[in-house]
This record gives C-alpha cells, structure tokens and sequence, in this order.
C-alpha cells in the first residue's frame, strides 16, 4: 500500500527508536488487520537490555534539551506538526487499516494529533509561574516551573496515535523526553506516526526526546512502571490496570496521569430537542465501534419521551452501514479483535440473562468477501436497569443501553451510580436543569456537556475524569503542569535577615 511506503512502513520492522532504529533481537509481533484478520506487517520487539538503551538515550537527550528556551521547544514542536500535517491522509489512513476506525475518524484522529502540537506551540510562551508578596520587608516571592525528565507513556490501541501527541507535545514544550510503549494492537501506527516526527527531532541532535519501544509487558511495560529514571508515567487503558500502575508507580513516589474506563450517560429529559438527540447519541455510541473511552453507554430517557426516544433510535439503528472503514460511506468498523466480539456477545447474554430486552442489534455482521474474517459486530440497544451488574461495567463495543429515568434527580443519581466519572452529557432546553448538571450537586465527570454527546471532546479543555477513571488530565487547559515540576522562589534584597512569621531566633532582633 502506497500509503504504508509513504511513512516508511515497508517489510518488517524495528520495535526500539532512539534516535535511530535500534536493532532489536525479541519476539515477533504480528499486526493483523481488524477488518480482514491478514497480516499487515510484523514488528521485532525489544528486550529489556534494548529497552534500557532506549531510556538511557531519552534521559541523554533530556540533560541536552531542557536547557534550551522553551520558545525554541515550541518551534521543534510546530515543525513536527507540520510535518503532521503534510502526511494526514497517509498516517489517517494507517489508523484505519490497523486499528479498524472508518476513515473519517481516522483523518480526526491525526488533526487532533496537529492541534495539539498547535496549542502547544503557544504553550511555549506560557507556562506561567504566579508572584507572590512576602511578609518579610525587602524580599519578593514566586513559582517557577521547571522541566520534569523522562515521560513514561504507555498508550491503547483505541487511539493510537492522539493520546501519545496529547502527552508528547506538551511534553516537548515542557522540556522533557519521551519514552512510548504503545498498544501491542497497533505497533505499525506508533512507527509510522514516529517515522512522521522523527526527522524535525534528528536534525536538532535531539532523536531520541521521541523515543519508542514496543515489547511485551514483562521486558517493556512493566520495567516502565518500576523505572526510577521515569518521574512521570501515563497510561491510558482499563480501570483494572490503571490501579496497578498508580500503586507501583506510587510506591517509588512517581507520578501519574491515569485515564482509564468510561461508562458515560447520555441524559434525555422531557423537553429535549429530539432531532438533536438522535445523532448525538449515534454518534456517541457506533463511533469507533463502541471503542472510545468516551462512548455513550447508557442512555437516560425521561418516561415522557421515552417510547419515541427508543422507537426514533431503533429505526435510526437499521440504516448503519456496517463495512470497510476505508470506505468512507462505511459508518462503523470492525471491533480491534476477536476477544472485542466475545466480550460483547458475554455481555449482551449478561444484560439478558438479567432481564434486560434485546431492541436491535447484536451478534457477528455477515460480510463477503476479504470482510467475512473481519471483527465485524451489529450494534445493539438494550433495555436494561442502571443496577445491574453489566450495566456498571464498561464493555468496550458498541451495546447502548436505553434506561428510563423520571426527573433530573433520579438523572443525575443514576448518570453518577457507577464506578467511573470520565464523560457525561445531558439534553435540555431548561438553563436551571443545565446548570444543577453542571454544578456541585450535578455531574461528578471530569466533563460534562450541554446539548452535545458524550464523545469527541476538543483539545483545548483538560481530558480526563474522577473515581475509577483515574483523575489524571491530558491535553488543554492547564495539563501541561503535570510535565513539569514547580519550584518557590524567595528572593532577599535587602542588607537584614527577618524571619517568617515574625520569629526571632538566638536574640535576633
């Protein structure tokens, strides 16, 4: 495929970059495509002594590089933007043929990957510290911040390619390096993106401040986690895992920024504008094939529009055209593998054996062709109760379960009734409903939106939520301060040395 050669994807690969391709001696990775279940390319992995050669390399470049202004950081970044932004259609491409998304979303996935090299070019002229007046007469105090070290990141496969620029972009203005251990589903995205950047970096000496490793979780991953040399780890993945990061990471005193599960609710009071509802919510839920941490789970409709709610989306559901997601008619993908289609097809039984009703949907898609071994699964709704056991638990897959609810109140205690916090949304054309969402008594999501879906946040706000999805935040706002660490300054002008709080010591006066 000529999009391949274009990112330097030709024939088997490395799976260590540190400023140069290493020469890695591991096992073997295959990435399959989730579309066809062919064999796309195959990735030698590194072992742990190639992956200490790789952090040793990262920390290298890390002493070199965080002495340089960091207006200069963010001119390094611009340029690997652009140069982003030269191979779009190529690197979305890649993203759909390894991962499965349709195309469309693919092409999303690299501008959200240019805009954040954007807003971090900008960023590089703006991690502000604060003044602070002293009480001591002749002294003046403030904060600094100051380039942290090696940033750890480990990534999922859902997007495989965003959530590594989220961290690295701000990363680089911020003066650190960069060690990434991507998902093991998608190696060839993590290559091609790195092939992308990696020459901006190289003709700065400076290769090595995107380093990558792919390897398994023994050799790669878990040292990662252990690895002193590493202050900062963030890891995108389940809830499960993410606690066992935060405790390893924690008991060496590292930090992290975890993003783990979603089980976002989609509310839909009784004087919601319905046309907008509707696409919202099929979007929210087919997008990605169910695949995104922000995927609309749970649907909360009040009892007065409920029949119309579900009857309007069961008919919307028939016309989703399941296919190749290179096409770009095709409006869902495949599931990422095999183990994605059982999953879903344990919960659907799950949410029945409950008592929940099956509307549409479920089951293996029946495709031809070169489609016929692909992870191809029918989207479904489900009538189901908020309780159940099922509903609490993220199943990553398309499965929309549709929840009658009777006022905001019970809205919003049953949105906020499960184990995760990540995204949130609500309908409603009534400004005190909206804001109560929004306020201390409403939504306990790190986002929660009016009038829009659950999913395709942008990248200028902070991404991340609260409870078992972690607490970490990636991306805008003020993100950038876990990549760096703050530092008080106190500086004495004057000719005397008074004491804080007034004391006085050995006779001072």
């Amino acid at each position: 495929m000529d999009f391949l050669r274009e990112l330097g994807i030709d024939g088997d690969q490395s799976g260590a970059y540190c400023g140069t391709w290493m020469e890695t001696t591991g096992p073997w990775l295959e990435s399959r495509s989730p579309a066809t279940g062919e064999v796309i390319g195959r990735v030698r992995q590194a072992t742990a002594a190639e992956y200490d050669q790789v952090v040793e390399a990262a920390r290298e470049a890390f002493l070199r590089f965080r002495s340089m202004p960091a207006p200069q950081r963010g001119e390094l970044v611009r340029r690997m933007g652009e140069a982003m932004r030269a191979k779009k259609d190529a690197l979305g491409r890649l993203i759909t043929l390894e991962m499965g998304k349709i195309v469309q979303e693919g092409w999303g996935e690299v501008q959200e990957c240019i805009d954040i090299a954007d807003f971090a070019v900008g960023l590089s002229r703006q991690c502000y510290g604060l003044t602070m007046p002293s009480e001591r007469p002749g002294h003046h105090m403030r904060e600094t911040w100051h380039p942290l070290g090696v940033a750890g990141i480990l990534t999922a496969f859902n997007f495989p390619m965003a959530v590594w620029a989220w961290n690295s972009m701000l990363a680089f203005v911020c003066g650190d390096a960069c060690v990434w251990k991507p998902s093991p589903k998608t190696p060839l995205c993590a290559i091609g993106i790195t092939n992308v950047v990696r020459p901006v970096l190289e003709e700065a000496g400076l290769g090595a401040l995107a380093s990558l490793v792919i390897g398994t979780n023994d050799e790669v991953a878990g040292r990662m986690i252990d690895d002193g040399r590493m202050p900062l780890i963030s890891f995108t993945g389940s809830s499960a895992v993410g606690k066992l990061v935060g405790g390893r990471v924690g008991a060496r005193m590292g930090r992290t920024i975890l993003e783990c599960g979603g089980n976002n609710a989609l509310i839909v009071l009784a004087d919601a504008d319905l046309g907008m509802v509707l696409p919202a919510t099929l979007f929210g839920a087919v997008g990605t094939a169910g695949q995104r941490c922000t995927t609309t789970r749970r649907l909360l409709v009040h009892s007065e529009v409920y029949d119309e709610v579900r009857d309007r989306l069961v008919r919307a559901y028939q016309d989703i055209t399941i296919g190749d997601p290179m096409d770009e008619g095709t409006l869902c993908g495949p599931l990422i593998d095999e183990v994605a289609v059982e999953t879903m097809e344990r919960s659907l039984a799950a949410a029945q054996a409950a008592g929940g009703k099956v509307l549409c949907g479920g089951g293996r898609a029946q495709l031809d062709g070169a489609l016929g071994g692909g992870n191809f699964v029918v989207p479904a709704i489900v009538e189901a109760e908020n309780d159940w056991e099922v509903v609490q638990e993220e199943t990553f897959a398309p499965i929309l379960y549709l929840i009658r609810i009777e006022g905001l109140e019970d809205a919003i205690a049953k949105q906020n009734g499960v184990p995760q916090g990540l995204s949130s949304a609500i309908f409603t054309r009534d400004v005190r409903a909206a804001e109560q969402f929004l306020s201390d008594i409403g939504s306990d999501c790190g986002i929660a939106n009016v009038n829009i879906g659950t999913s395709g946040a942008e990248i200028g706000g902070a991404f991340g939520g609260e409870k078992d999805t972690g607490g970490g935040r990636e991306s805008g706002s003020d993100s950038w301060k876990a990549y760096m660490r703050r530092q008080t300054n106190t500086v004495n002008w004057s000719a005397e040395l008074p004491l804080a709080q007034g004391i006085r010591f050995g006779g001072q006066d």
